[in-house]
């Protein structure tokens, strides 16, 4: 008899059986967890019918099904405009996401692809990456609420939102989330995390190469927000729909091409302009923390004209930006907080980005927005 591959005794298996019986999607052959995920869980799924890719949706705060049923039916509009998303199979009854045990999850066919990170791109690739990205922008306003898109309008695109296909959808008019133009952090709140991270540097036994890191970039970030705290930016720009976690891992290439945008969990209003910078500081910085200049350049010139955004409004989101990772110590809140490691590899890279853009800041600005 097939078995699947996840053991029996892991507390978070999925429950195949009673999962496949909601689709037609054959017997398990075989279930490996696919290991890139920070907020949820990915399965490598085989059955007698195929491969797929089974999602379970973890994380408290993206695990409502309504939510997920919104964000899936977000992802099929996108695929009917040619997007290249992996929109989830239908179960028997017709929905997109299975209920079982109080946990939710979804099937999704599995896509072949590798992740690119973006040193592996070619200037040309560097161009398709950020087209992509405004394109998505632009195809979000067609195929979300526009209620919702009224009150995210923003007056400097210069192009008038489309009909939308969604409109009689009352589960896809969900109010926005509430940080959508959130106020930028306060260096006051920083100092104190600041403060409260040194202490437990200090308390780690046994202390390590990774404590010795954290203590110099936490004394190093506090000079720096003493330096340039009155450099806090207002209230966020503009908002539209957005991906909200667009980086390489959510990104899936076949040879050349990017064939599907993943994990739509954070679709939401946010500011768009944020966003393409948000994912450049992602797939563009070095080991080193430095950022691929030229390769933003690319991808910045791209992603302006295919999503209708001005030099202004990019340059105004990389001053968001640089002041969110100025303030920003999430992989050390994982860290100490809640003892999670799985962030730590991406640490010496991030928190050398901050400190080599404050002092290349101009330099940033003019590749976003020349």
């Amino acid at each position: 008899m097939p078995r699947s591959s996840v053991p029996p005794h892991d507390p978070h298996a999925p429950p195949l059986g009673a999962l496949l019986r909601q689709y037609s999607a054959g017997s398990a052959l075989a279930c490996e967890p696919v290991e890139q995920g920070l907020l949820n869980r990915g399965y490598r799924l085989c059955t007698t019918r195929g491969r797929y890719f089974l999602k379970h949706h973890f994380d408290p705060e993206t695990a409502d099904p309504a939510a997920i049923a919104r964000q899936h039916r977000a992802t099929q509009r996108l695929a009917d405009l040619g997007v290249p998303v992996a929109p989830p199979l239908p179960g028997r009854d017709g929905r997109t996401v299975a209920v079982v045990g109080g946990r939710a999850y979804a099937l999704h066919p599995w896509v072949e692809g590798r992740h690119r990170h973006g040193g592996q791109l070619t200037a040309g690739q560097c161009a398709r990456l950020g087209a992509l990205l405004g394109i998505v922008h632009a195809s979000l306003e067609r195929v979300m609420p526009p209620r919702a898109r009224a009150r995210a309008s923003d007056p400097a695109t210069p192009h008038p939102p489309a009909p939308d296909p969604a409109a009689s959808d009352p589960a896809a008019s969900h109010p926005p989330a509430p940080d959508a133009r959130a106020e930028s952090a306060d260096p006051a709140d920083t100092f104190t995390l600041i403060d409260d991270l040194l202490g437990r540097v200090r308390r780690h036994r046994p202390a390590d190469s990774f404590d010795e890191l954290a203590r110099h970039r936490l004394l190093e970030r506090r000079a720096l927000l003493e330096q340039h705290a009155d450099r806090r930016p207002p209230r966020g720009g503009s908002v539209g729909w957005v991906h909200g976690d667009f980086h390489p891992f959510n990104l899936l290439y076949k040879g050349d091409a990017p064939a599907a945008i993943v994990d739509w969990d954070r679709l939401g209003l946010r500011p768009r302009a944020e966003e393409a910078v948000r994912a450049a500081a992602i797939f563009f910085v070095r080991p080193a923390g430095t950022l691929d200049l030229p390769r933003v350049r690319a991808y910045a010139r791209a992603y302006r004209r295919t999503a209708g955004a001005t030099p202004s409004q990019l340059a105004a989101a990389v001053h968001r930006v640089w002041w969110e990772r100025l303030n920003d110590f999430w992989m050390l809140r994982w860290h100490y907080e809640r003892g999670d490691t799985r962030a730590d590899p991406q640490f010496p890279a991030a928190s050398a980005l901050a400190v080599w853009w404050t002092r290349e800041y101009d330099t940033v600005c003019e590749a976003f927005a020349e």
